[in-house]
Protein backbone atom coordinates (compact mmCIF):
# COMPACT_ATOMS: atom_id res chain seq x y z
CA UNK A 1 0.00 0.00 0.00
CA UNK A 2 1.44 3.27 -0.95
CA UNK A 3 0.68 6.82 1.02
CA UNK A 4 -0.18 9.74 -0.88
CA UNK A 5 1.94 12.93 0.64
CA UNK A 6 -0.85 15.02 -1.64
CA UNK A 7 -3.98 14.90 -1.69
CA UNK A 8 -5.79 14.34 -4.72
CA UNK A 9 -8.67 17.10 -5.45
CA UNK A 10 -10.70 17.08 -8.48
CA UNK A 11 -13.98 19.92 -9.50
CA UNK A 12 -16.87 19.28 -10.52
CA UNK A 13 -20.14 21.19 -10.56
CA UNK A 14 -22.37 22.01 -7.80
CA UNK A 15 -25.43 19.58 -7.72
CA UNK A 16 -28.68 20.64 -5.28
CA UNK A 17 -27.87 17.52 -2.97
CA UNK A 18 -24.86 19.17 -2.51
CA UNK A 19 -26.46 21.97 0.09
CA UNK A 20 -26.57 20.03 3.66
CA UNK A 21 -22.75 19.24 3.24
CA UNK A 22 -21.42 22.53 1.98
CA UNK A 23 -23.67 24.08 4.87
CA UNK A 24 -21.52 21.97 7.07
CA UNK A 25 -18.23 22.65 5.38
CA UNK A 26 -19.21 26.28 5.28
CA UNK A 27 -20.16 25.98 9.23
CA UNK A 28 -17.13 24.07 10.11
CA UNK A 29 -14.55 26.64 8.11
CA UNK A 30 -15.97 29.70 9.64
CA UNK A 31 -16.08 28.36 13.59
CA UNK A 32 -12.23 26.94 13.20
CA UNK A 33 -10.90 28.91 10.35
CA UNK A 34 -11.82 32.40 11.59
CA UNK A 35 -11.49 32.20 15.49
CA UNK A 36 -8.10 34.05 15.41
CA UNK A 37 -10.45 37.03 13.96
CA UNK A 38 -13.64 36.82 14.95
CA UNK A 39 -15.47 36.25 18.06
CA UNK A 40 -17.54 33.56 18.65
CA UNK A 41 -21.00 35.78 18.66
CA UNK A 42 -19.88 36.91 15.07
CA UNK A 43 -19.18 33.83 13.94
CA UNK A 44 -22.04 32.21 14.72
CA UNK A 45 -23.97 35.36 13.14
CA UNK A 46 -21.85 34.38 9.97
CA UNK A 47 -22.39 30.57 9.69
CA UNK A 48 -25.99 30.79 10.29
CA UNK A 49 -25.88 32.24 6.66
CA UNK A 50 -26.24 27.89 5.62
CA UNK A 51 -29.22 27.73 8.45
CA UNK A 52 -32.08 28.32 5.76
CA UNK A 53 -30.87 25.65 3.71
CA UNK A 54 -33.38 26.63 1.10
CA UNK A 55 -31.88 29.99 0.87
CA UNK A 56 -28.70 28.98 0.57
CA UNK A 57 -29.50 26.24 -2.21
CA UNK A 58 -30.73 29.26 -4.11
CA UNK A 59 -27.66 30.99 -3.90
CA UNK A 60 -25.42 28.20 -4.52
CA UNK A 61 -27.91 27.60 -7.94
CA UNK A 62 -27.76 31.00 -8.65
CA UNK A 63 -23.86 31.34 -9.64
CA UNK A 64 -20.97 29.25 -11.38
CA UNK A 65 -20.37 27.03 -7.90
CA UNK A 66 -17.87 24.43 -7.84
CA UNK A 67 -17.31 21.77 -5.72
CA UNK A 68 -13.61 20.47 -5.19
CA UNK A 69 -13.62 17.38 -4.06
CA UNK A 70 -11.38 14.33 -2.74
CA UNK A 71 -11.89 10.71 -3.46
CA UNK A 72 -15.25 11.87 -4.68
CA UNK A 73 -16.26 13.88 -1.72
CA UNK A 74 -17.20 17.35 -1.50
CA UNK A 75 -14.23 19.19 0.82
CA UNK A 76 -14.79 22.68 -0.43
CA UNK A 77 -16.52 25.21 -2.59
CA UNK A 78 -16.43 28.12 -4.79
CA UNK A 79 -19.22 30.59 -6.24
CA UNK A 80 -19.07 33.19 -9.26
CA UNK A 81 -21.53 36.16 -9.29
CA UNK A 82 -21.80 38.26 -12.33
CA UNK A 83 -18.60 36.36 -13.56
CA UNK A 84 -16.38 38.44 -12.14
CA UNK A 85 -17.45 38.20 -8.13
CA UNK A 86 -15.94 35.44 -5.80
CA UNK A 87 -19.25 35.23 -3.62
CA UNK A 88 -18.34 32.44 -1.52
CA UNK A 89 -15.37 30.14 -0.98
CA UNK A 90 -15.00 27.80 1.86
CA UNK A 91 -12.93 24.83 2.71
CA UNK A 92 -13.24 22.10 5.54
CA UNK A 93 -11.01 22.95 7.85
CA UNK A 94 -9.46 18.55 7.74
CA UNK A 95 -8.20 20.30 3.77
CA UNK A 96 -6.99 23.50 4.43
CA UNK A 97 -3.94 24.92 3.34
CA UNK A 98 -3.55 21.82 1.27
CA UNK A 99 -4.44 23.08 -2.57
CA UNK A 100 -8.07 22.69 -2.18
CA UNK A 101 -8.62 26.35 -2.08
CA UNK A 102 -6.25 27.34 -4.60
CA UNK A 103 -7.60 25.06 -7.11
CA UNK A 104 -10.93 26.70 -6.86
CA UNK A 105 -10.01 29.85 -6.80
CA UNK A 106 -7.54 29.52 -10.00
CA UNK A 107 -10.66 27.44 -11.71
CA UNK A 108 -12.85 30.77 -11.38
CA UNK A 109 -10.06 32.88 -12.48
CA UNK A 110 -10.43 31.16 -15.78
CA UNK A 111 -13.92 30.67 -16.15
CA UNK A 112 -14.19 34.17 -15.48
CA UNK A 113 -11.76 35.49 -17.69
CA UNK A 114 -13.30 33.28 -20.37
CA UNK A 115 -16.40 35.04 -20.03
CA UNK A 116 -15.10 38.41 -20.57
CA UNK A 117 -14.19 40.29 -16.99
CA UNK A 118 -11.21 41.95 -16.89
CA UNK A 119 -11.03 41.57 -12.91
CA UNK A 120 -12.19 39.80 -10.45
CA UNK A 121 -13.01 40.85 -6.90
CA UNK A 122 -14.20 39.55 -3.59
CA UNK A 123 -15.48 40.75 -0.34
CA UNK A 124 -12.68 38.43 1.70
CA UNK A 125 -12.56 37.65 5.26
CA UNK A 126 -9.72 39.10 7.72
CA UNK A 127 -8.71 35.49 8.06
CA UNK A 128 -8.61 34.73 4.04
CA UNK A 129 -6.87 38.15 3.11
CA UNK A 130 -3.08 36.83 3.11
CA UNK A 131 -4.77 33.47 1.12
CA UNK A 132 -5.71 35.60 -1.61
CA UNK A 133 -2.64 38.19 -1.46
CA UNK A 134 -0.63 35.00 -2.11
CA UNK A 135 -3.23 34.76 -5.40
CA UNK A 136 -2.53 38.71 -6.23
CA UNK A 137 -5.15 40.29 -4.98
CA UNK A 138 -4.70 43.44 -3.35
CA UNK A 139 -6.92 45.53 -0.51
CA UNK A 140 -9.58 48.05 -2.26
CA UNK A 141 -11.54 49.14 0.77
CA UNK A 142 -12.69 48.16 4.45
CA UNK A 143 -16.07 46.75 4.74
CA UNK A 144 -18.51 46.45 8.01
CA UNK A 145 -21.21 44.18 6.94
CA UNK A 146 -24.25 43.38 10.06
CA UNK A 147 -25.20 39.85 10.40
CA UNK A 148 -27.80 38.37 12.67
CA UNK A 149 -26.82 41.71 14.89
CA UNK A 150 -23.72 41.27 15.14
CA UNK A 151 -20.64 43.46 12.83
CA UNK A 152 -18.31 41.75 11.09
CA UNK A 153 -15.21 43.66 8.80
CA UNK A 154 -14.12 42.11 5.46
CA UNK A 155 -12.14 43.97 2.67
CA UNK A 156 -12.95 44.26 -0.49
CA UNK A 157 -9.84 43.01 -3.13
CA UNK A 158 -9.41 42.72 -6.29
CA UNK A 159 -6.92 41.58 -8.63
CA UNK A 160 -6.33 42.16 -12.99
CA UNK A 161 -6.75 39.13 -14.73
CA UNK A 162 -4.19 38.58 -17.02
CA UNK A 163 -5.19 38.18 -20.71
CA UNK A 164 -3.73 35.18 -23.13
CA UNK A 165 -1.04 36.63 -25.46
CA UNK A 166 -2.41 38.55 -28.15
CA UNK A 167 -5.89 38.72 -26.99
CA UNK A 168 -6.71 42.23 -27.09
Amino acid sequence: MMARAHPQFALRPFLIEDTPLLAEIFRASIEELTADDYTEGARQAWASAADDEEAFAGRLGGQLTLIATMNGSPVGFASLANNETIDLIYVHPAVAGQGAGTMLVDALEKLSLARGAKRLTADVSDSAQDFFKKRGFSAQQRNTVLRGGEWLANTTMDKTLATAKGAA
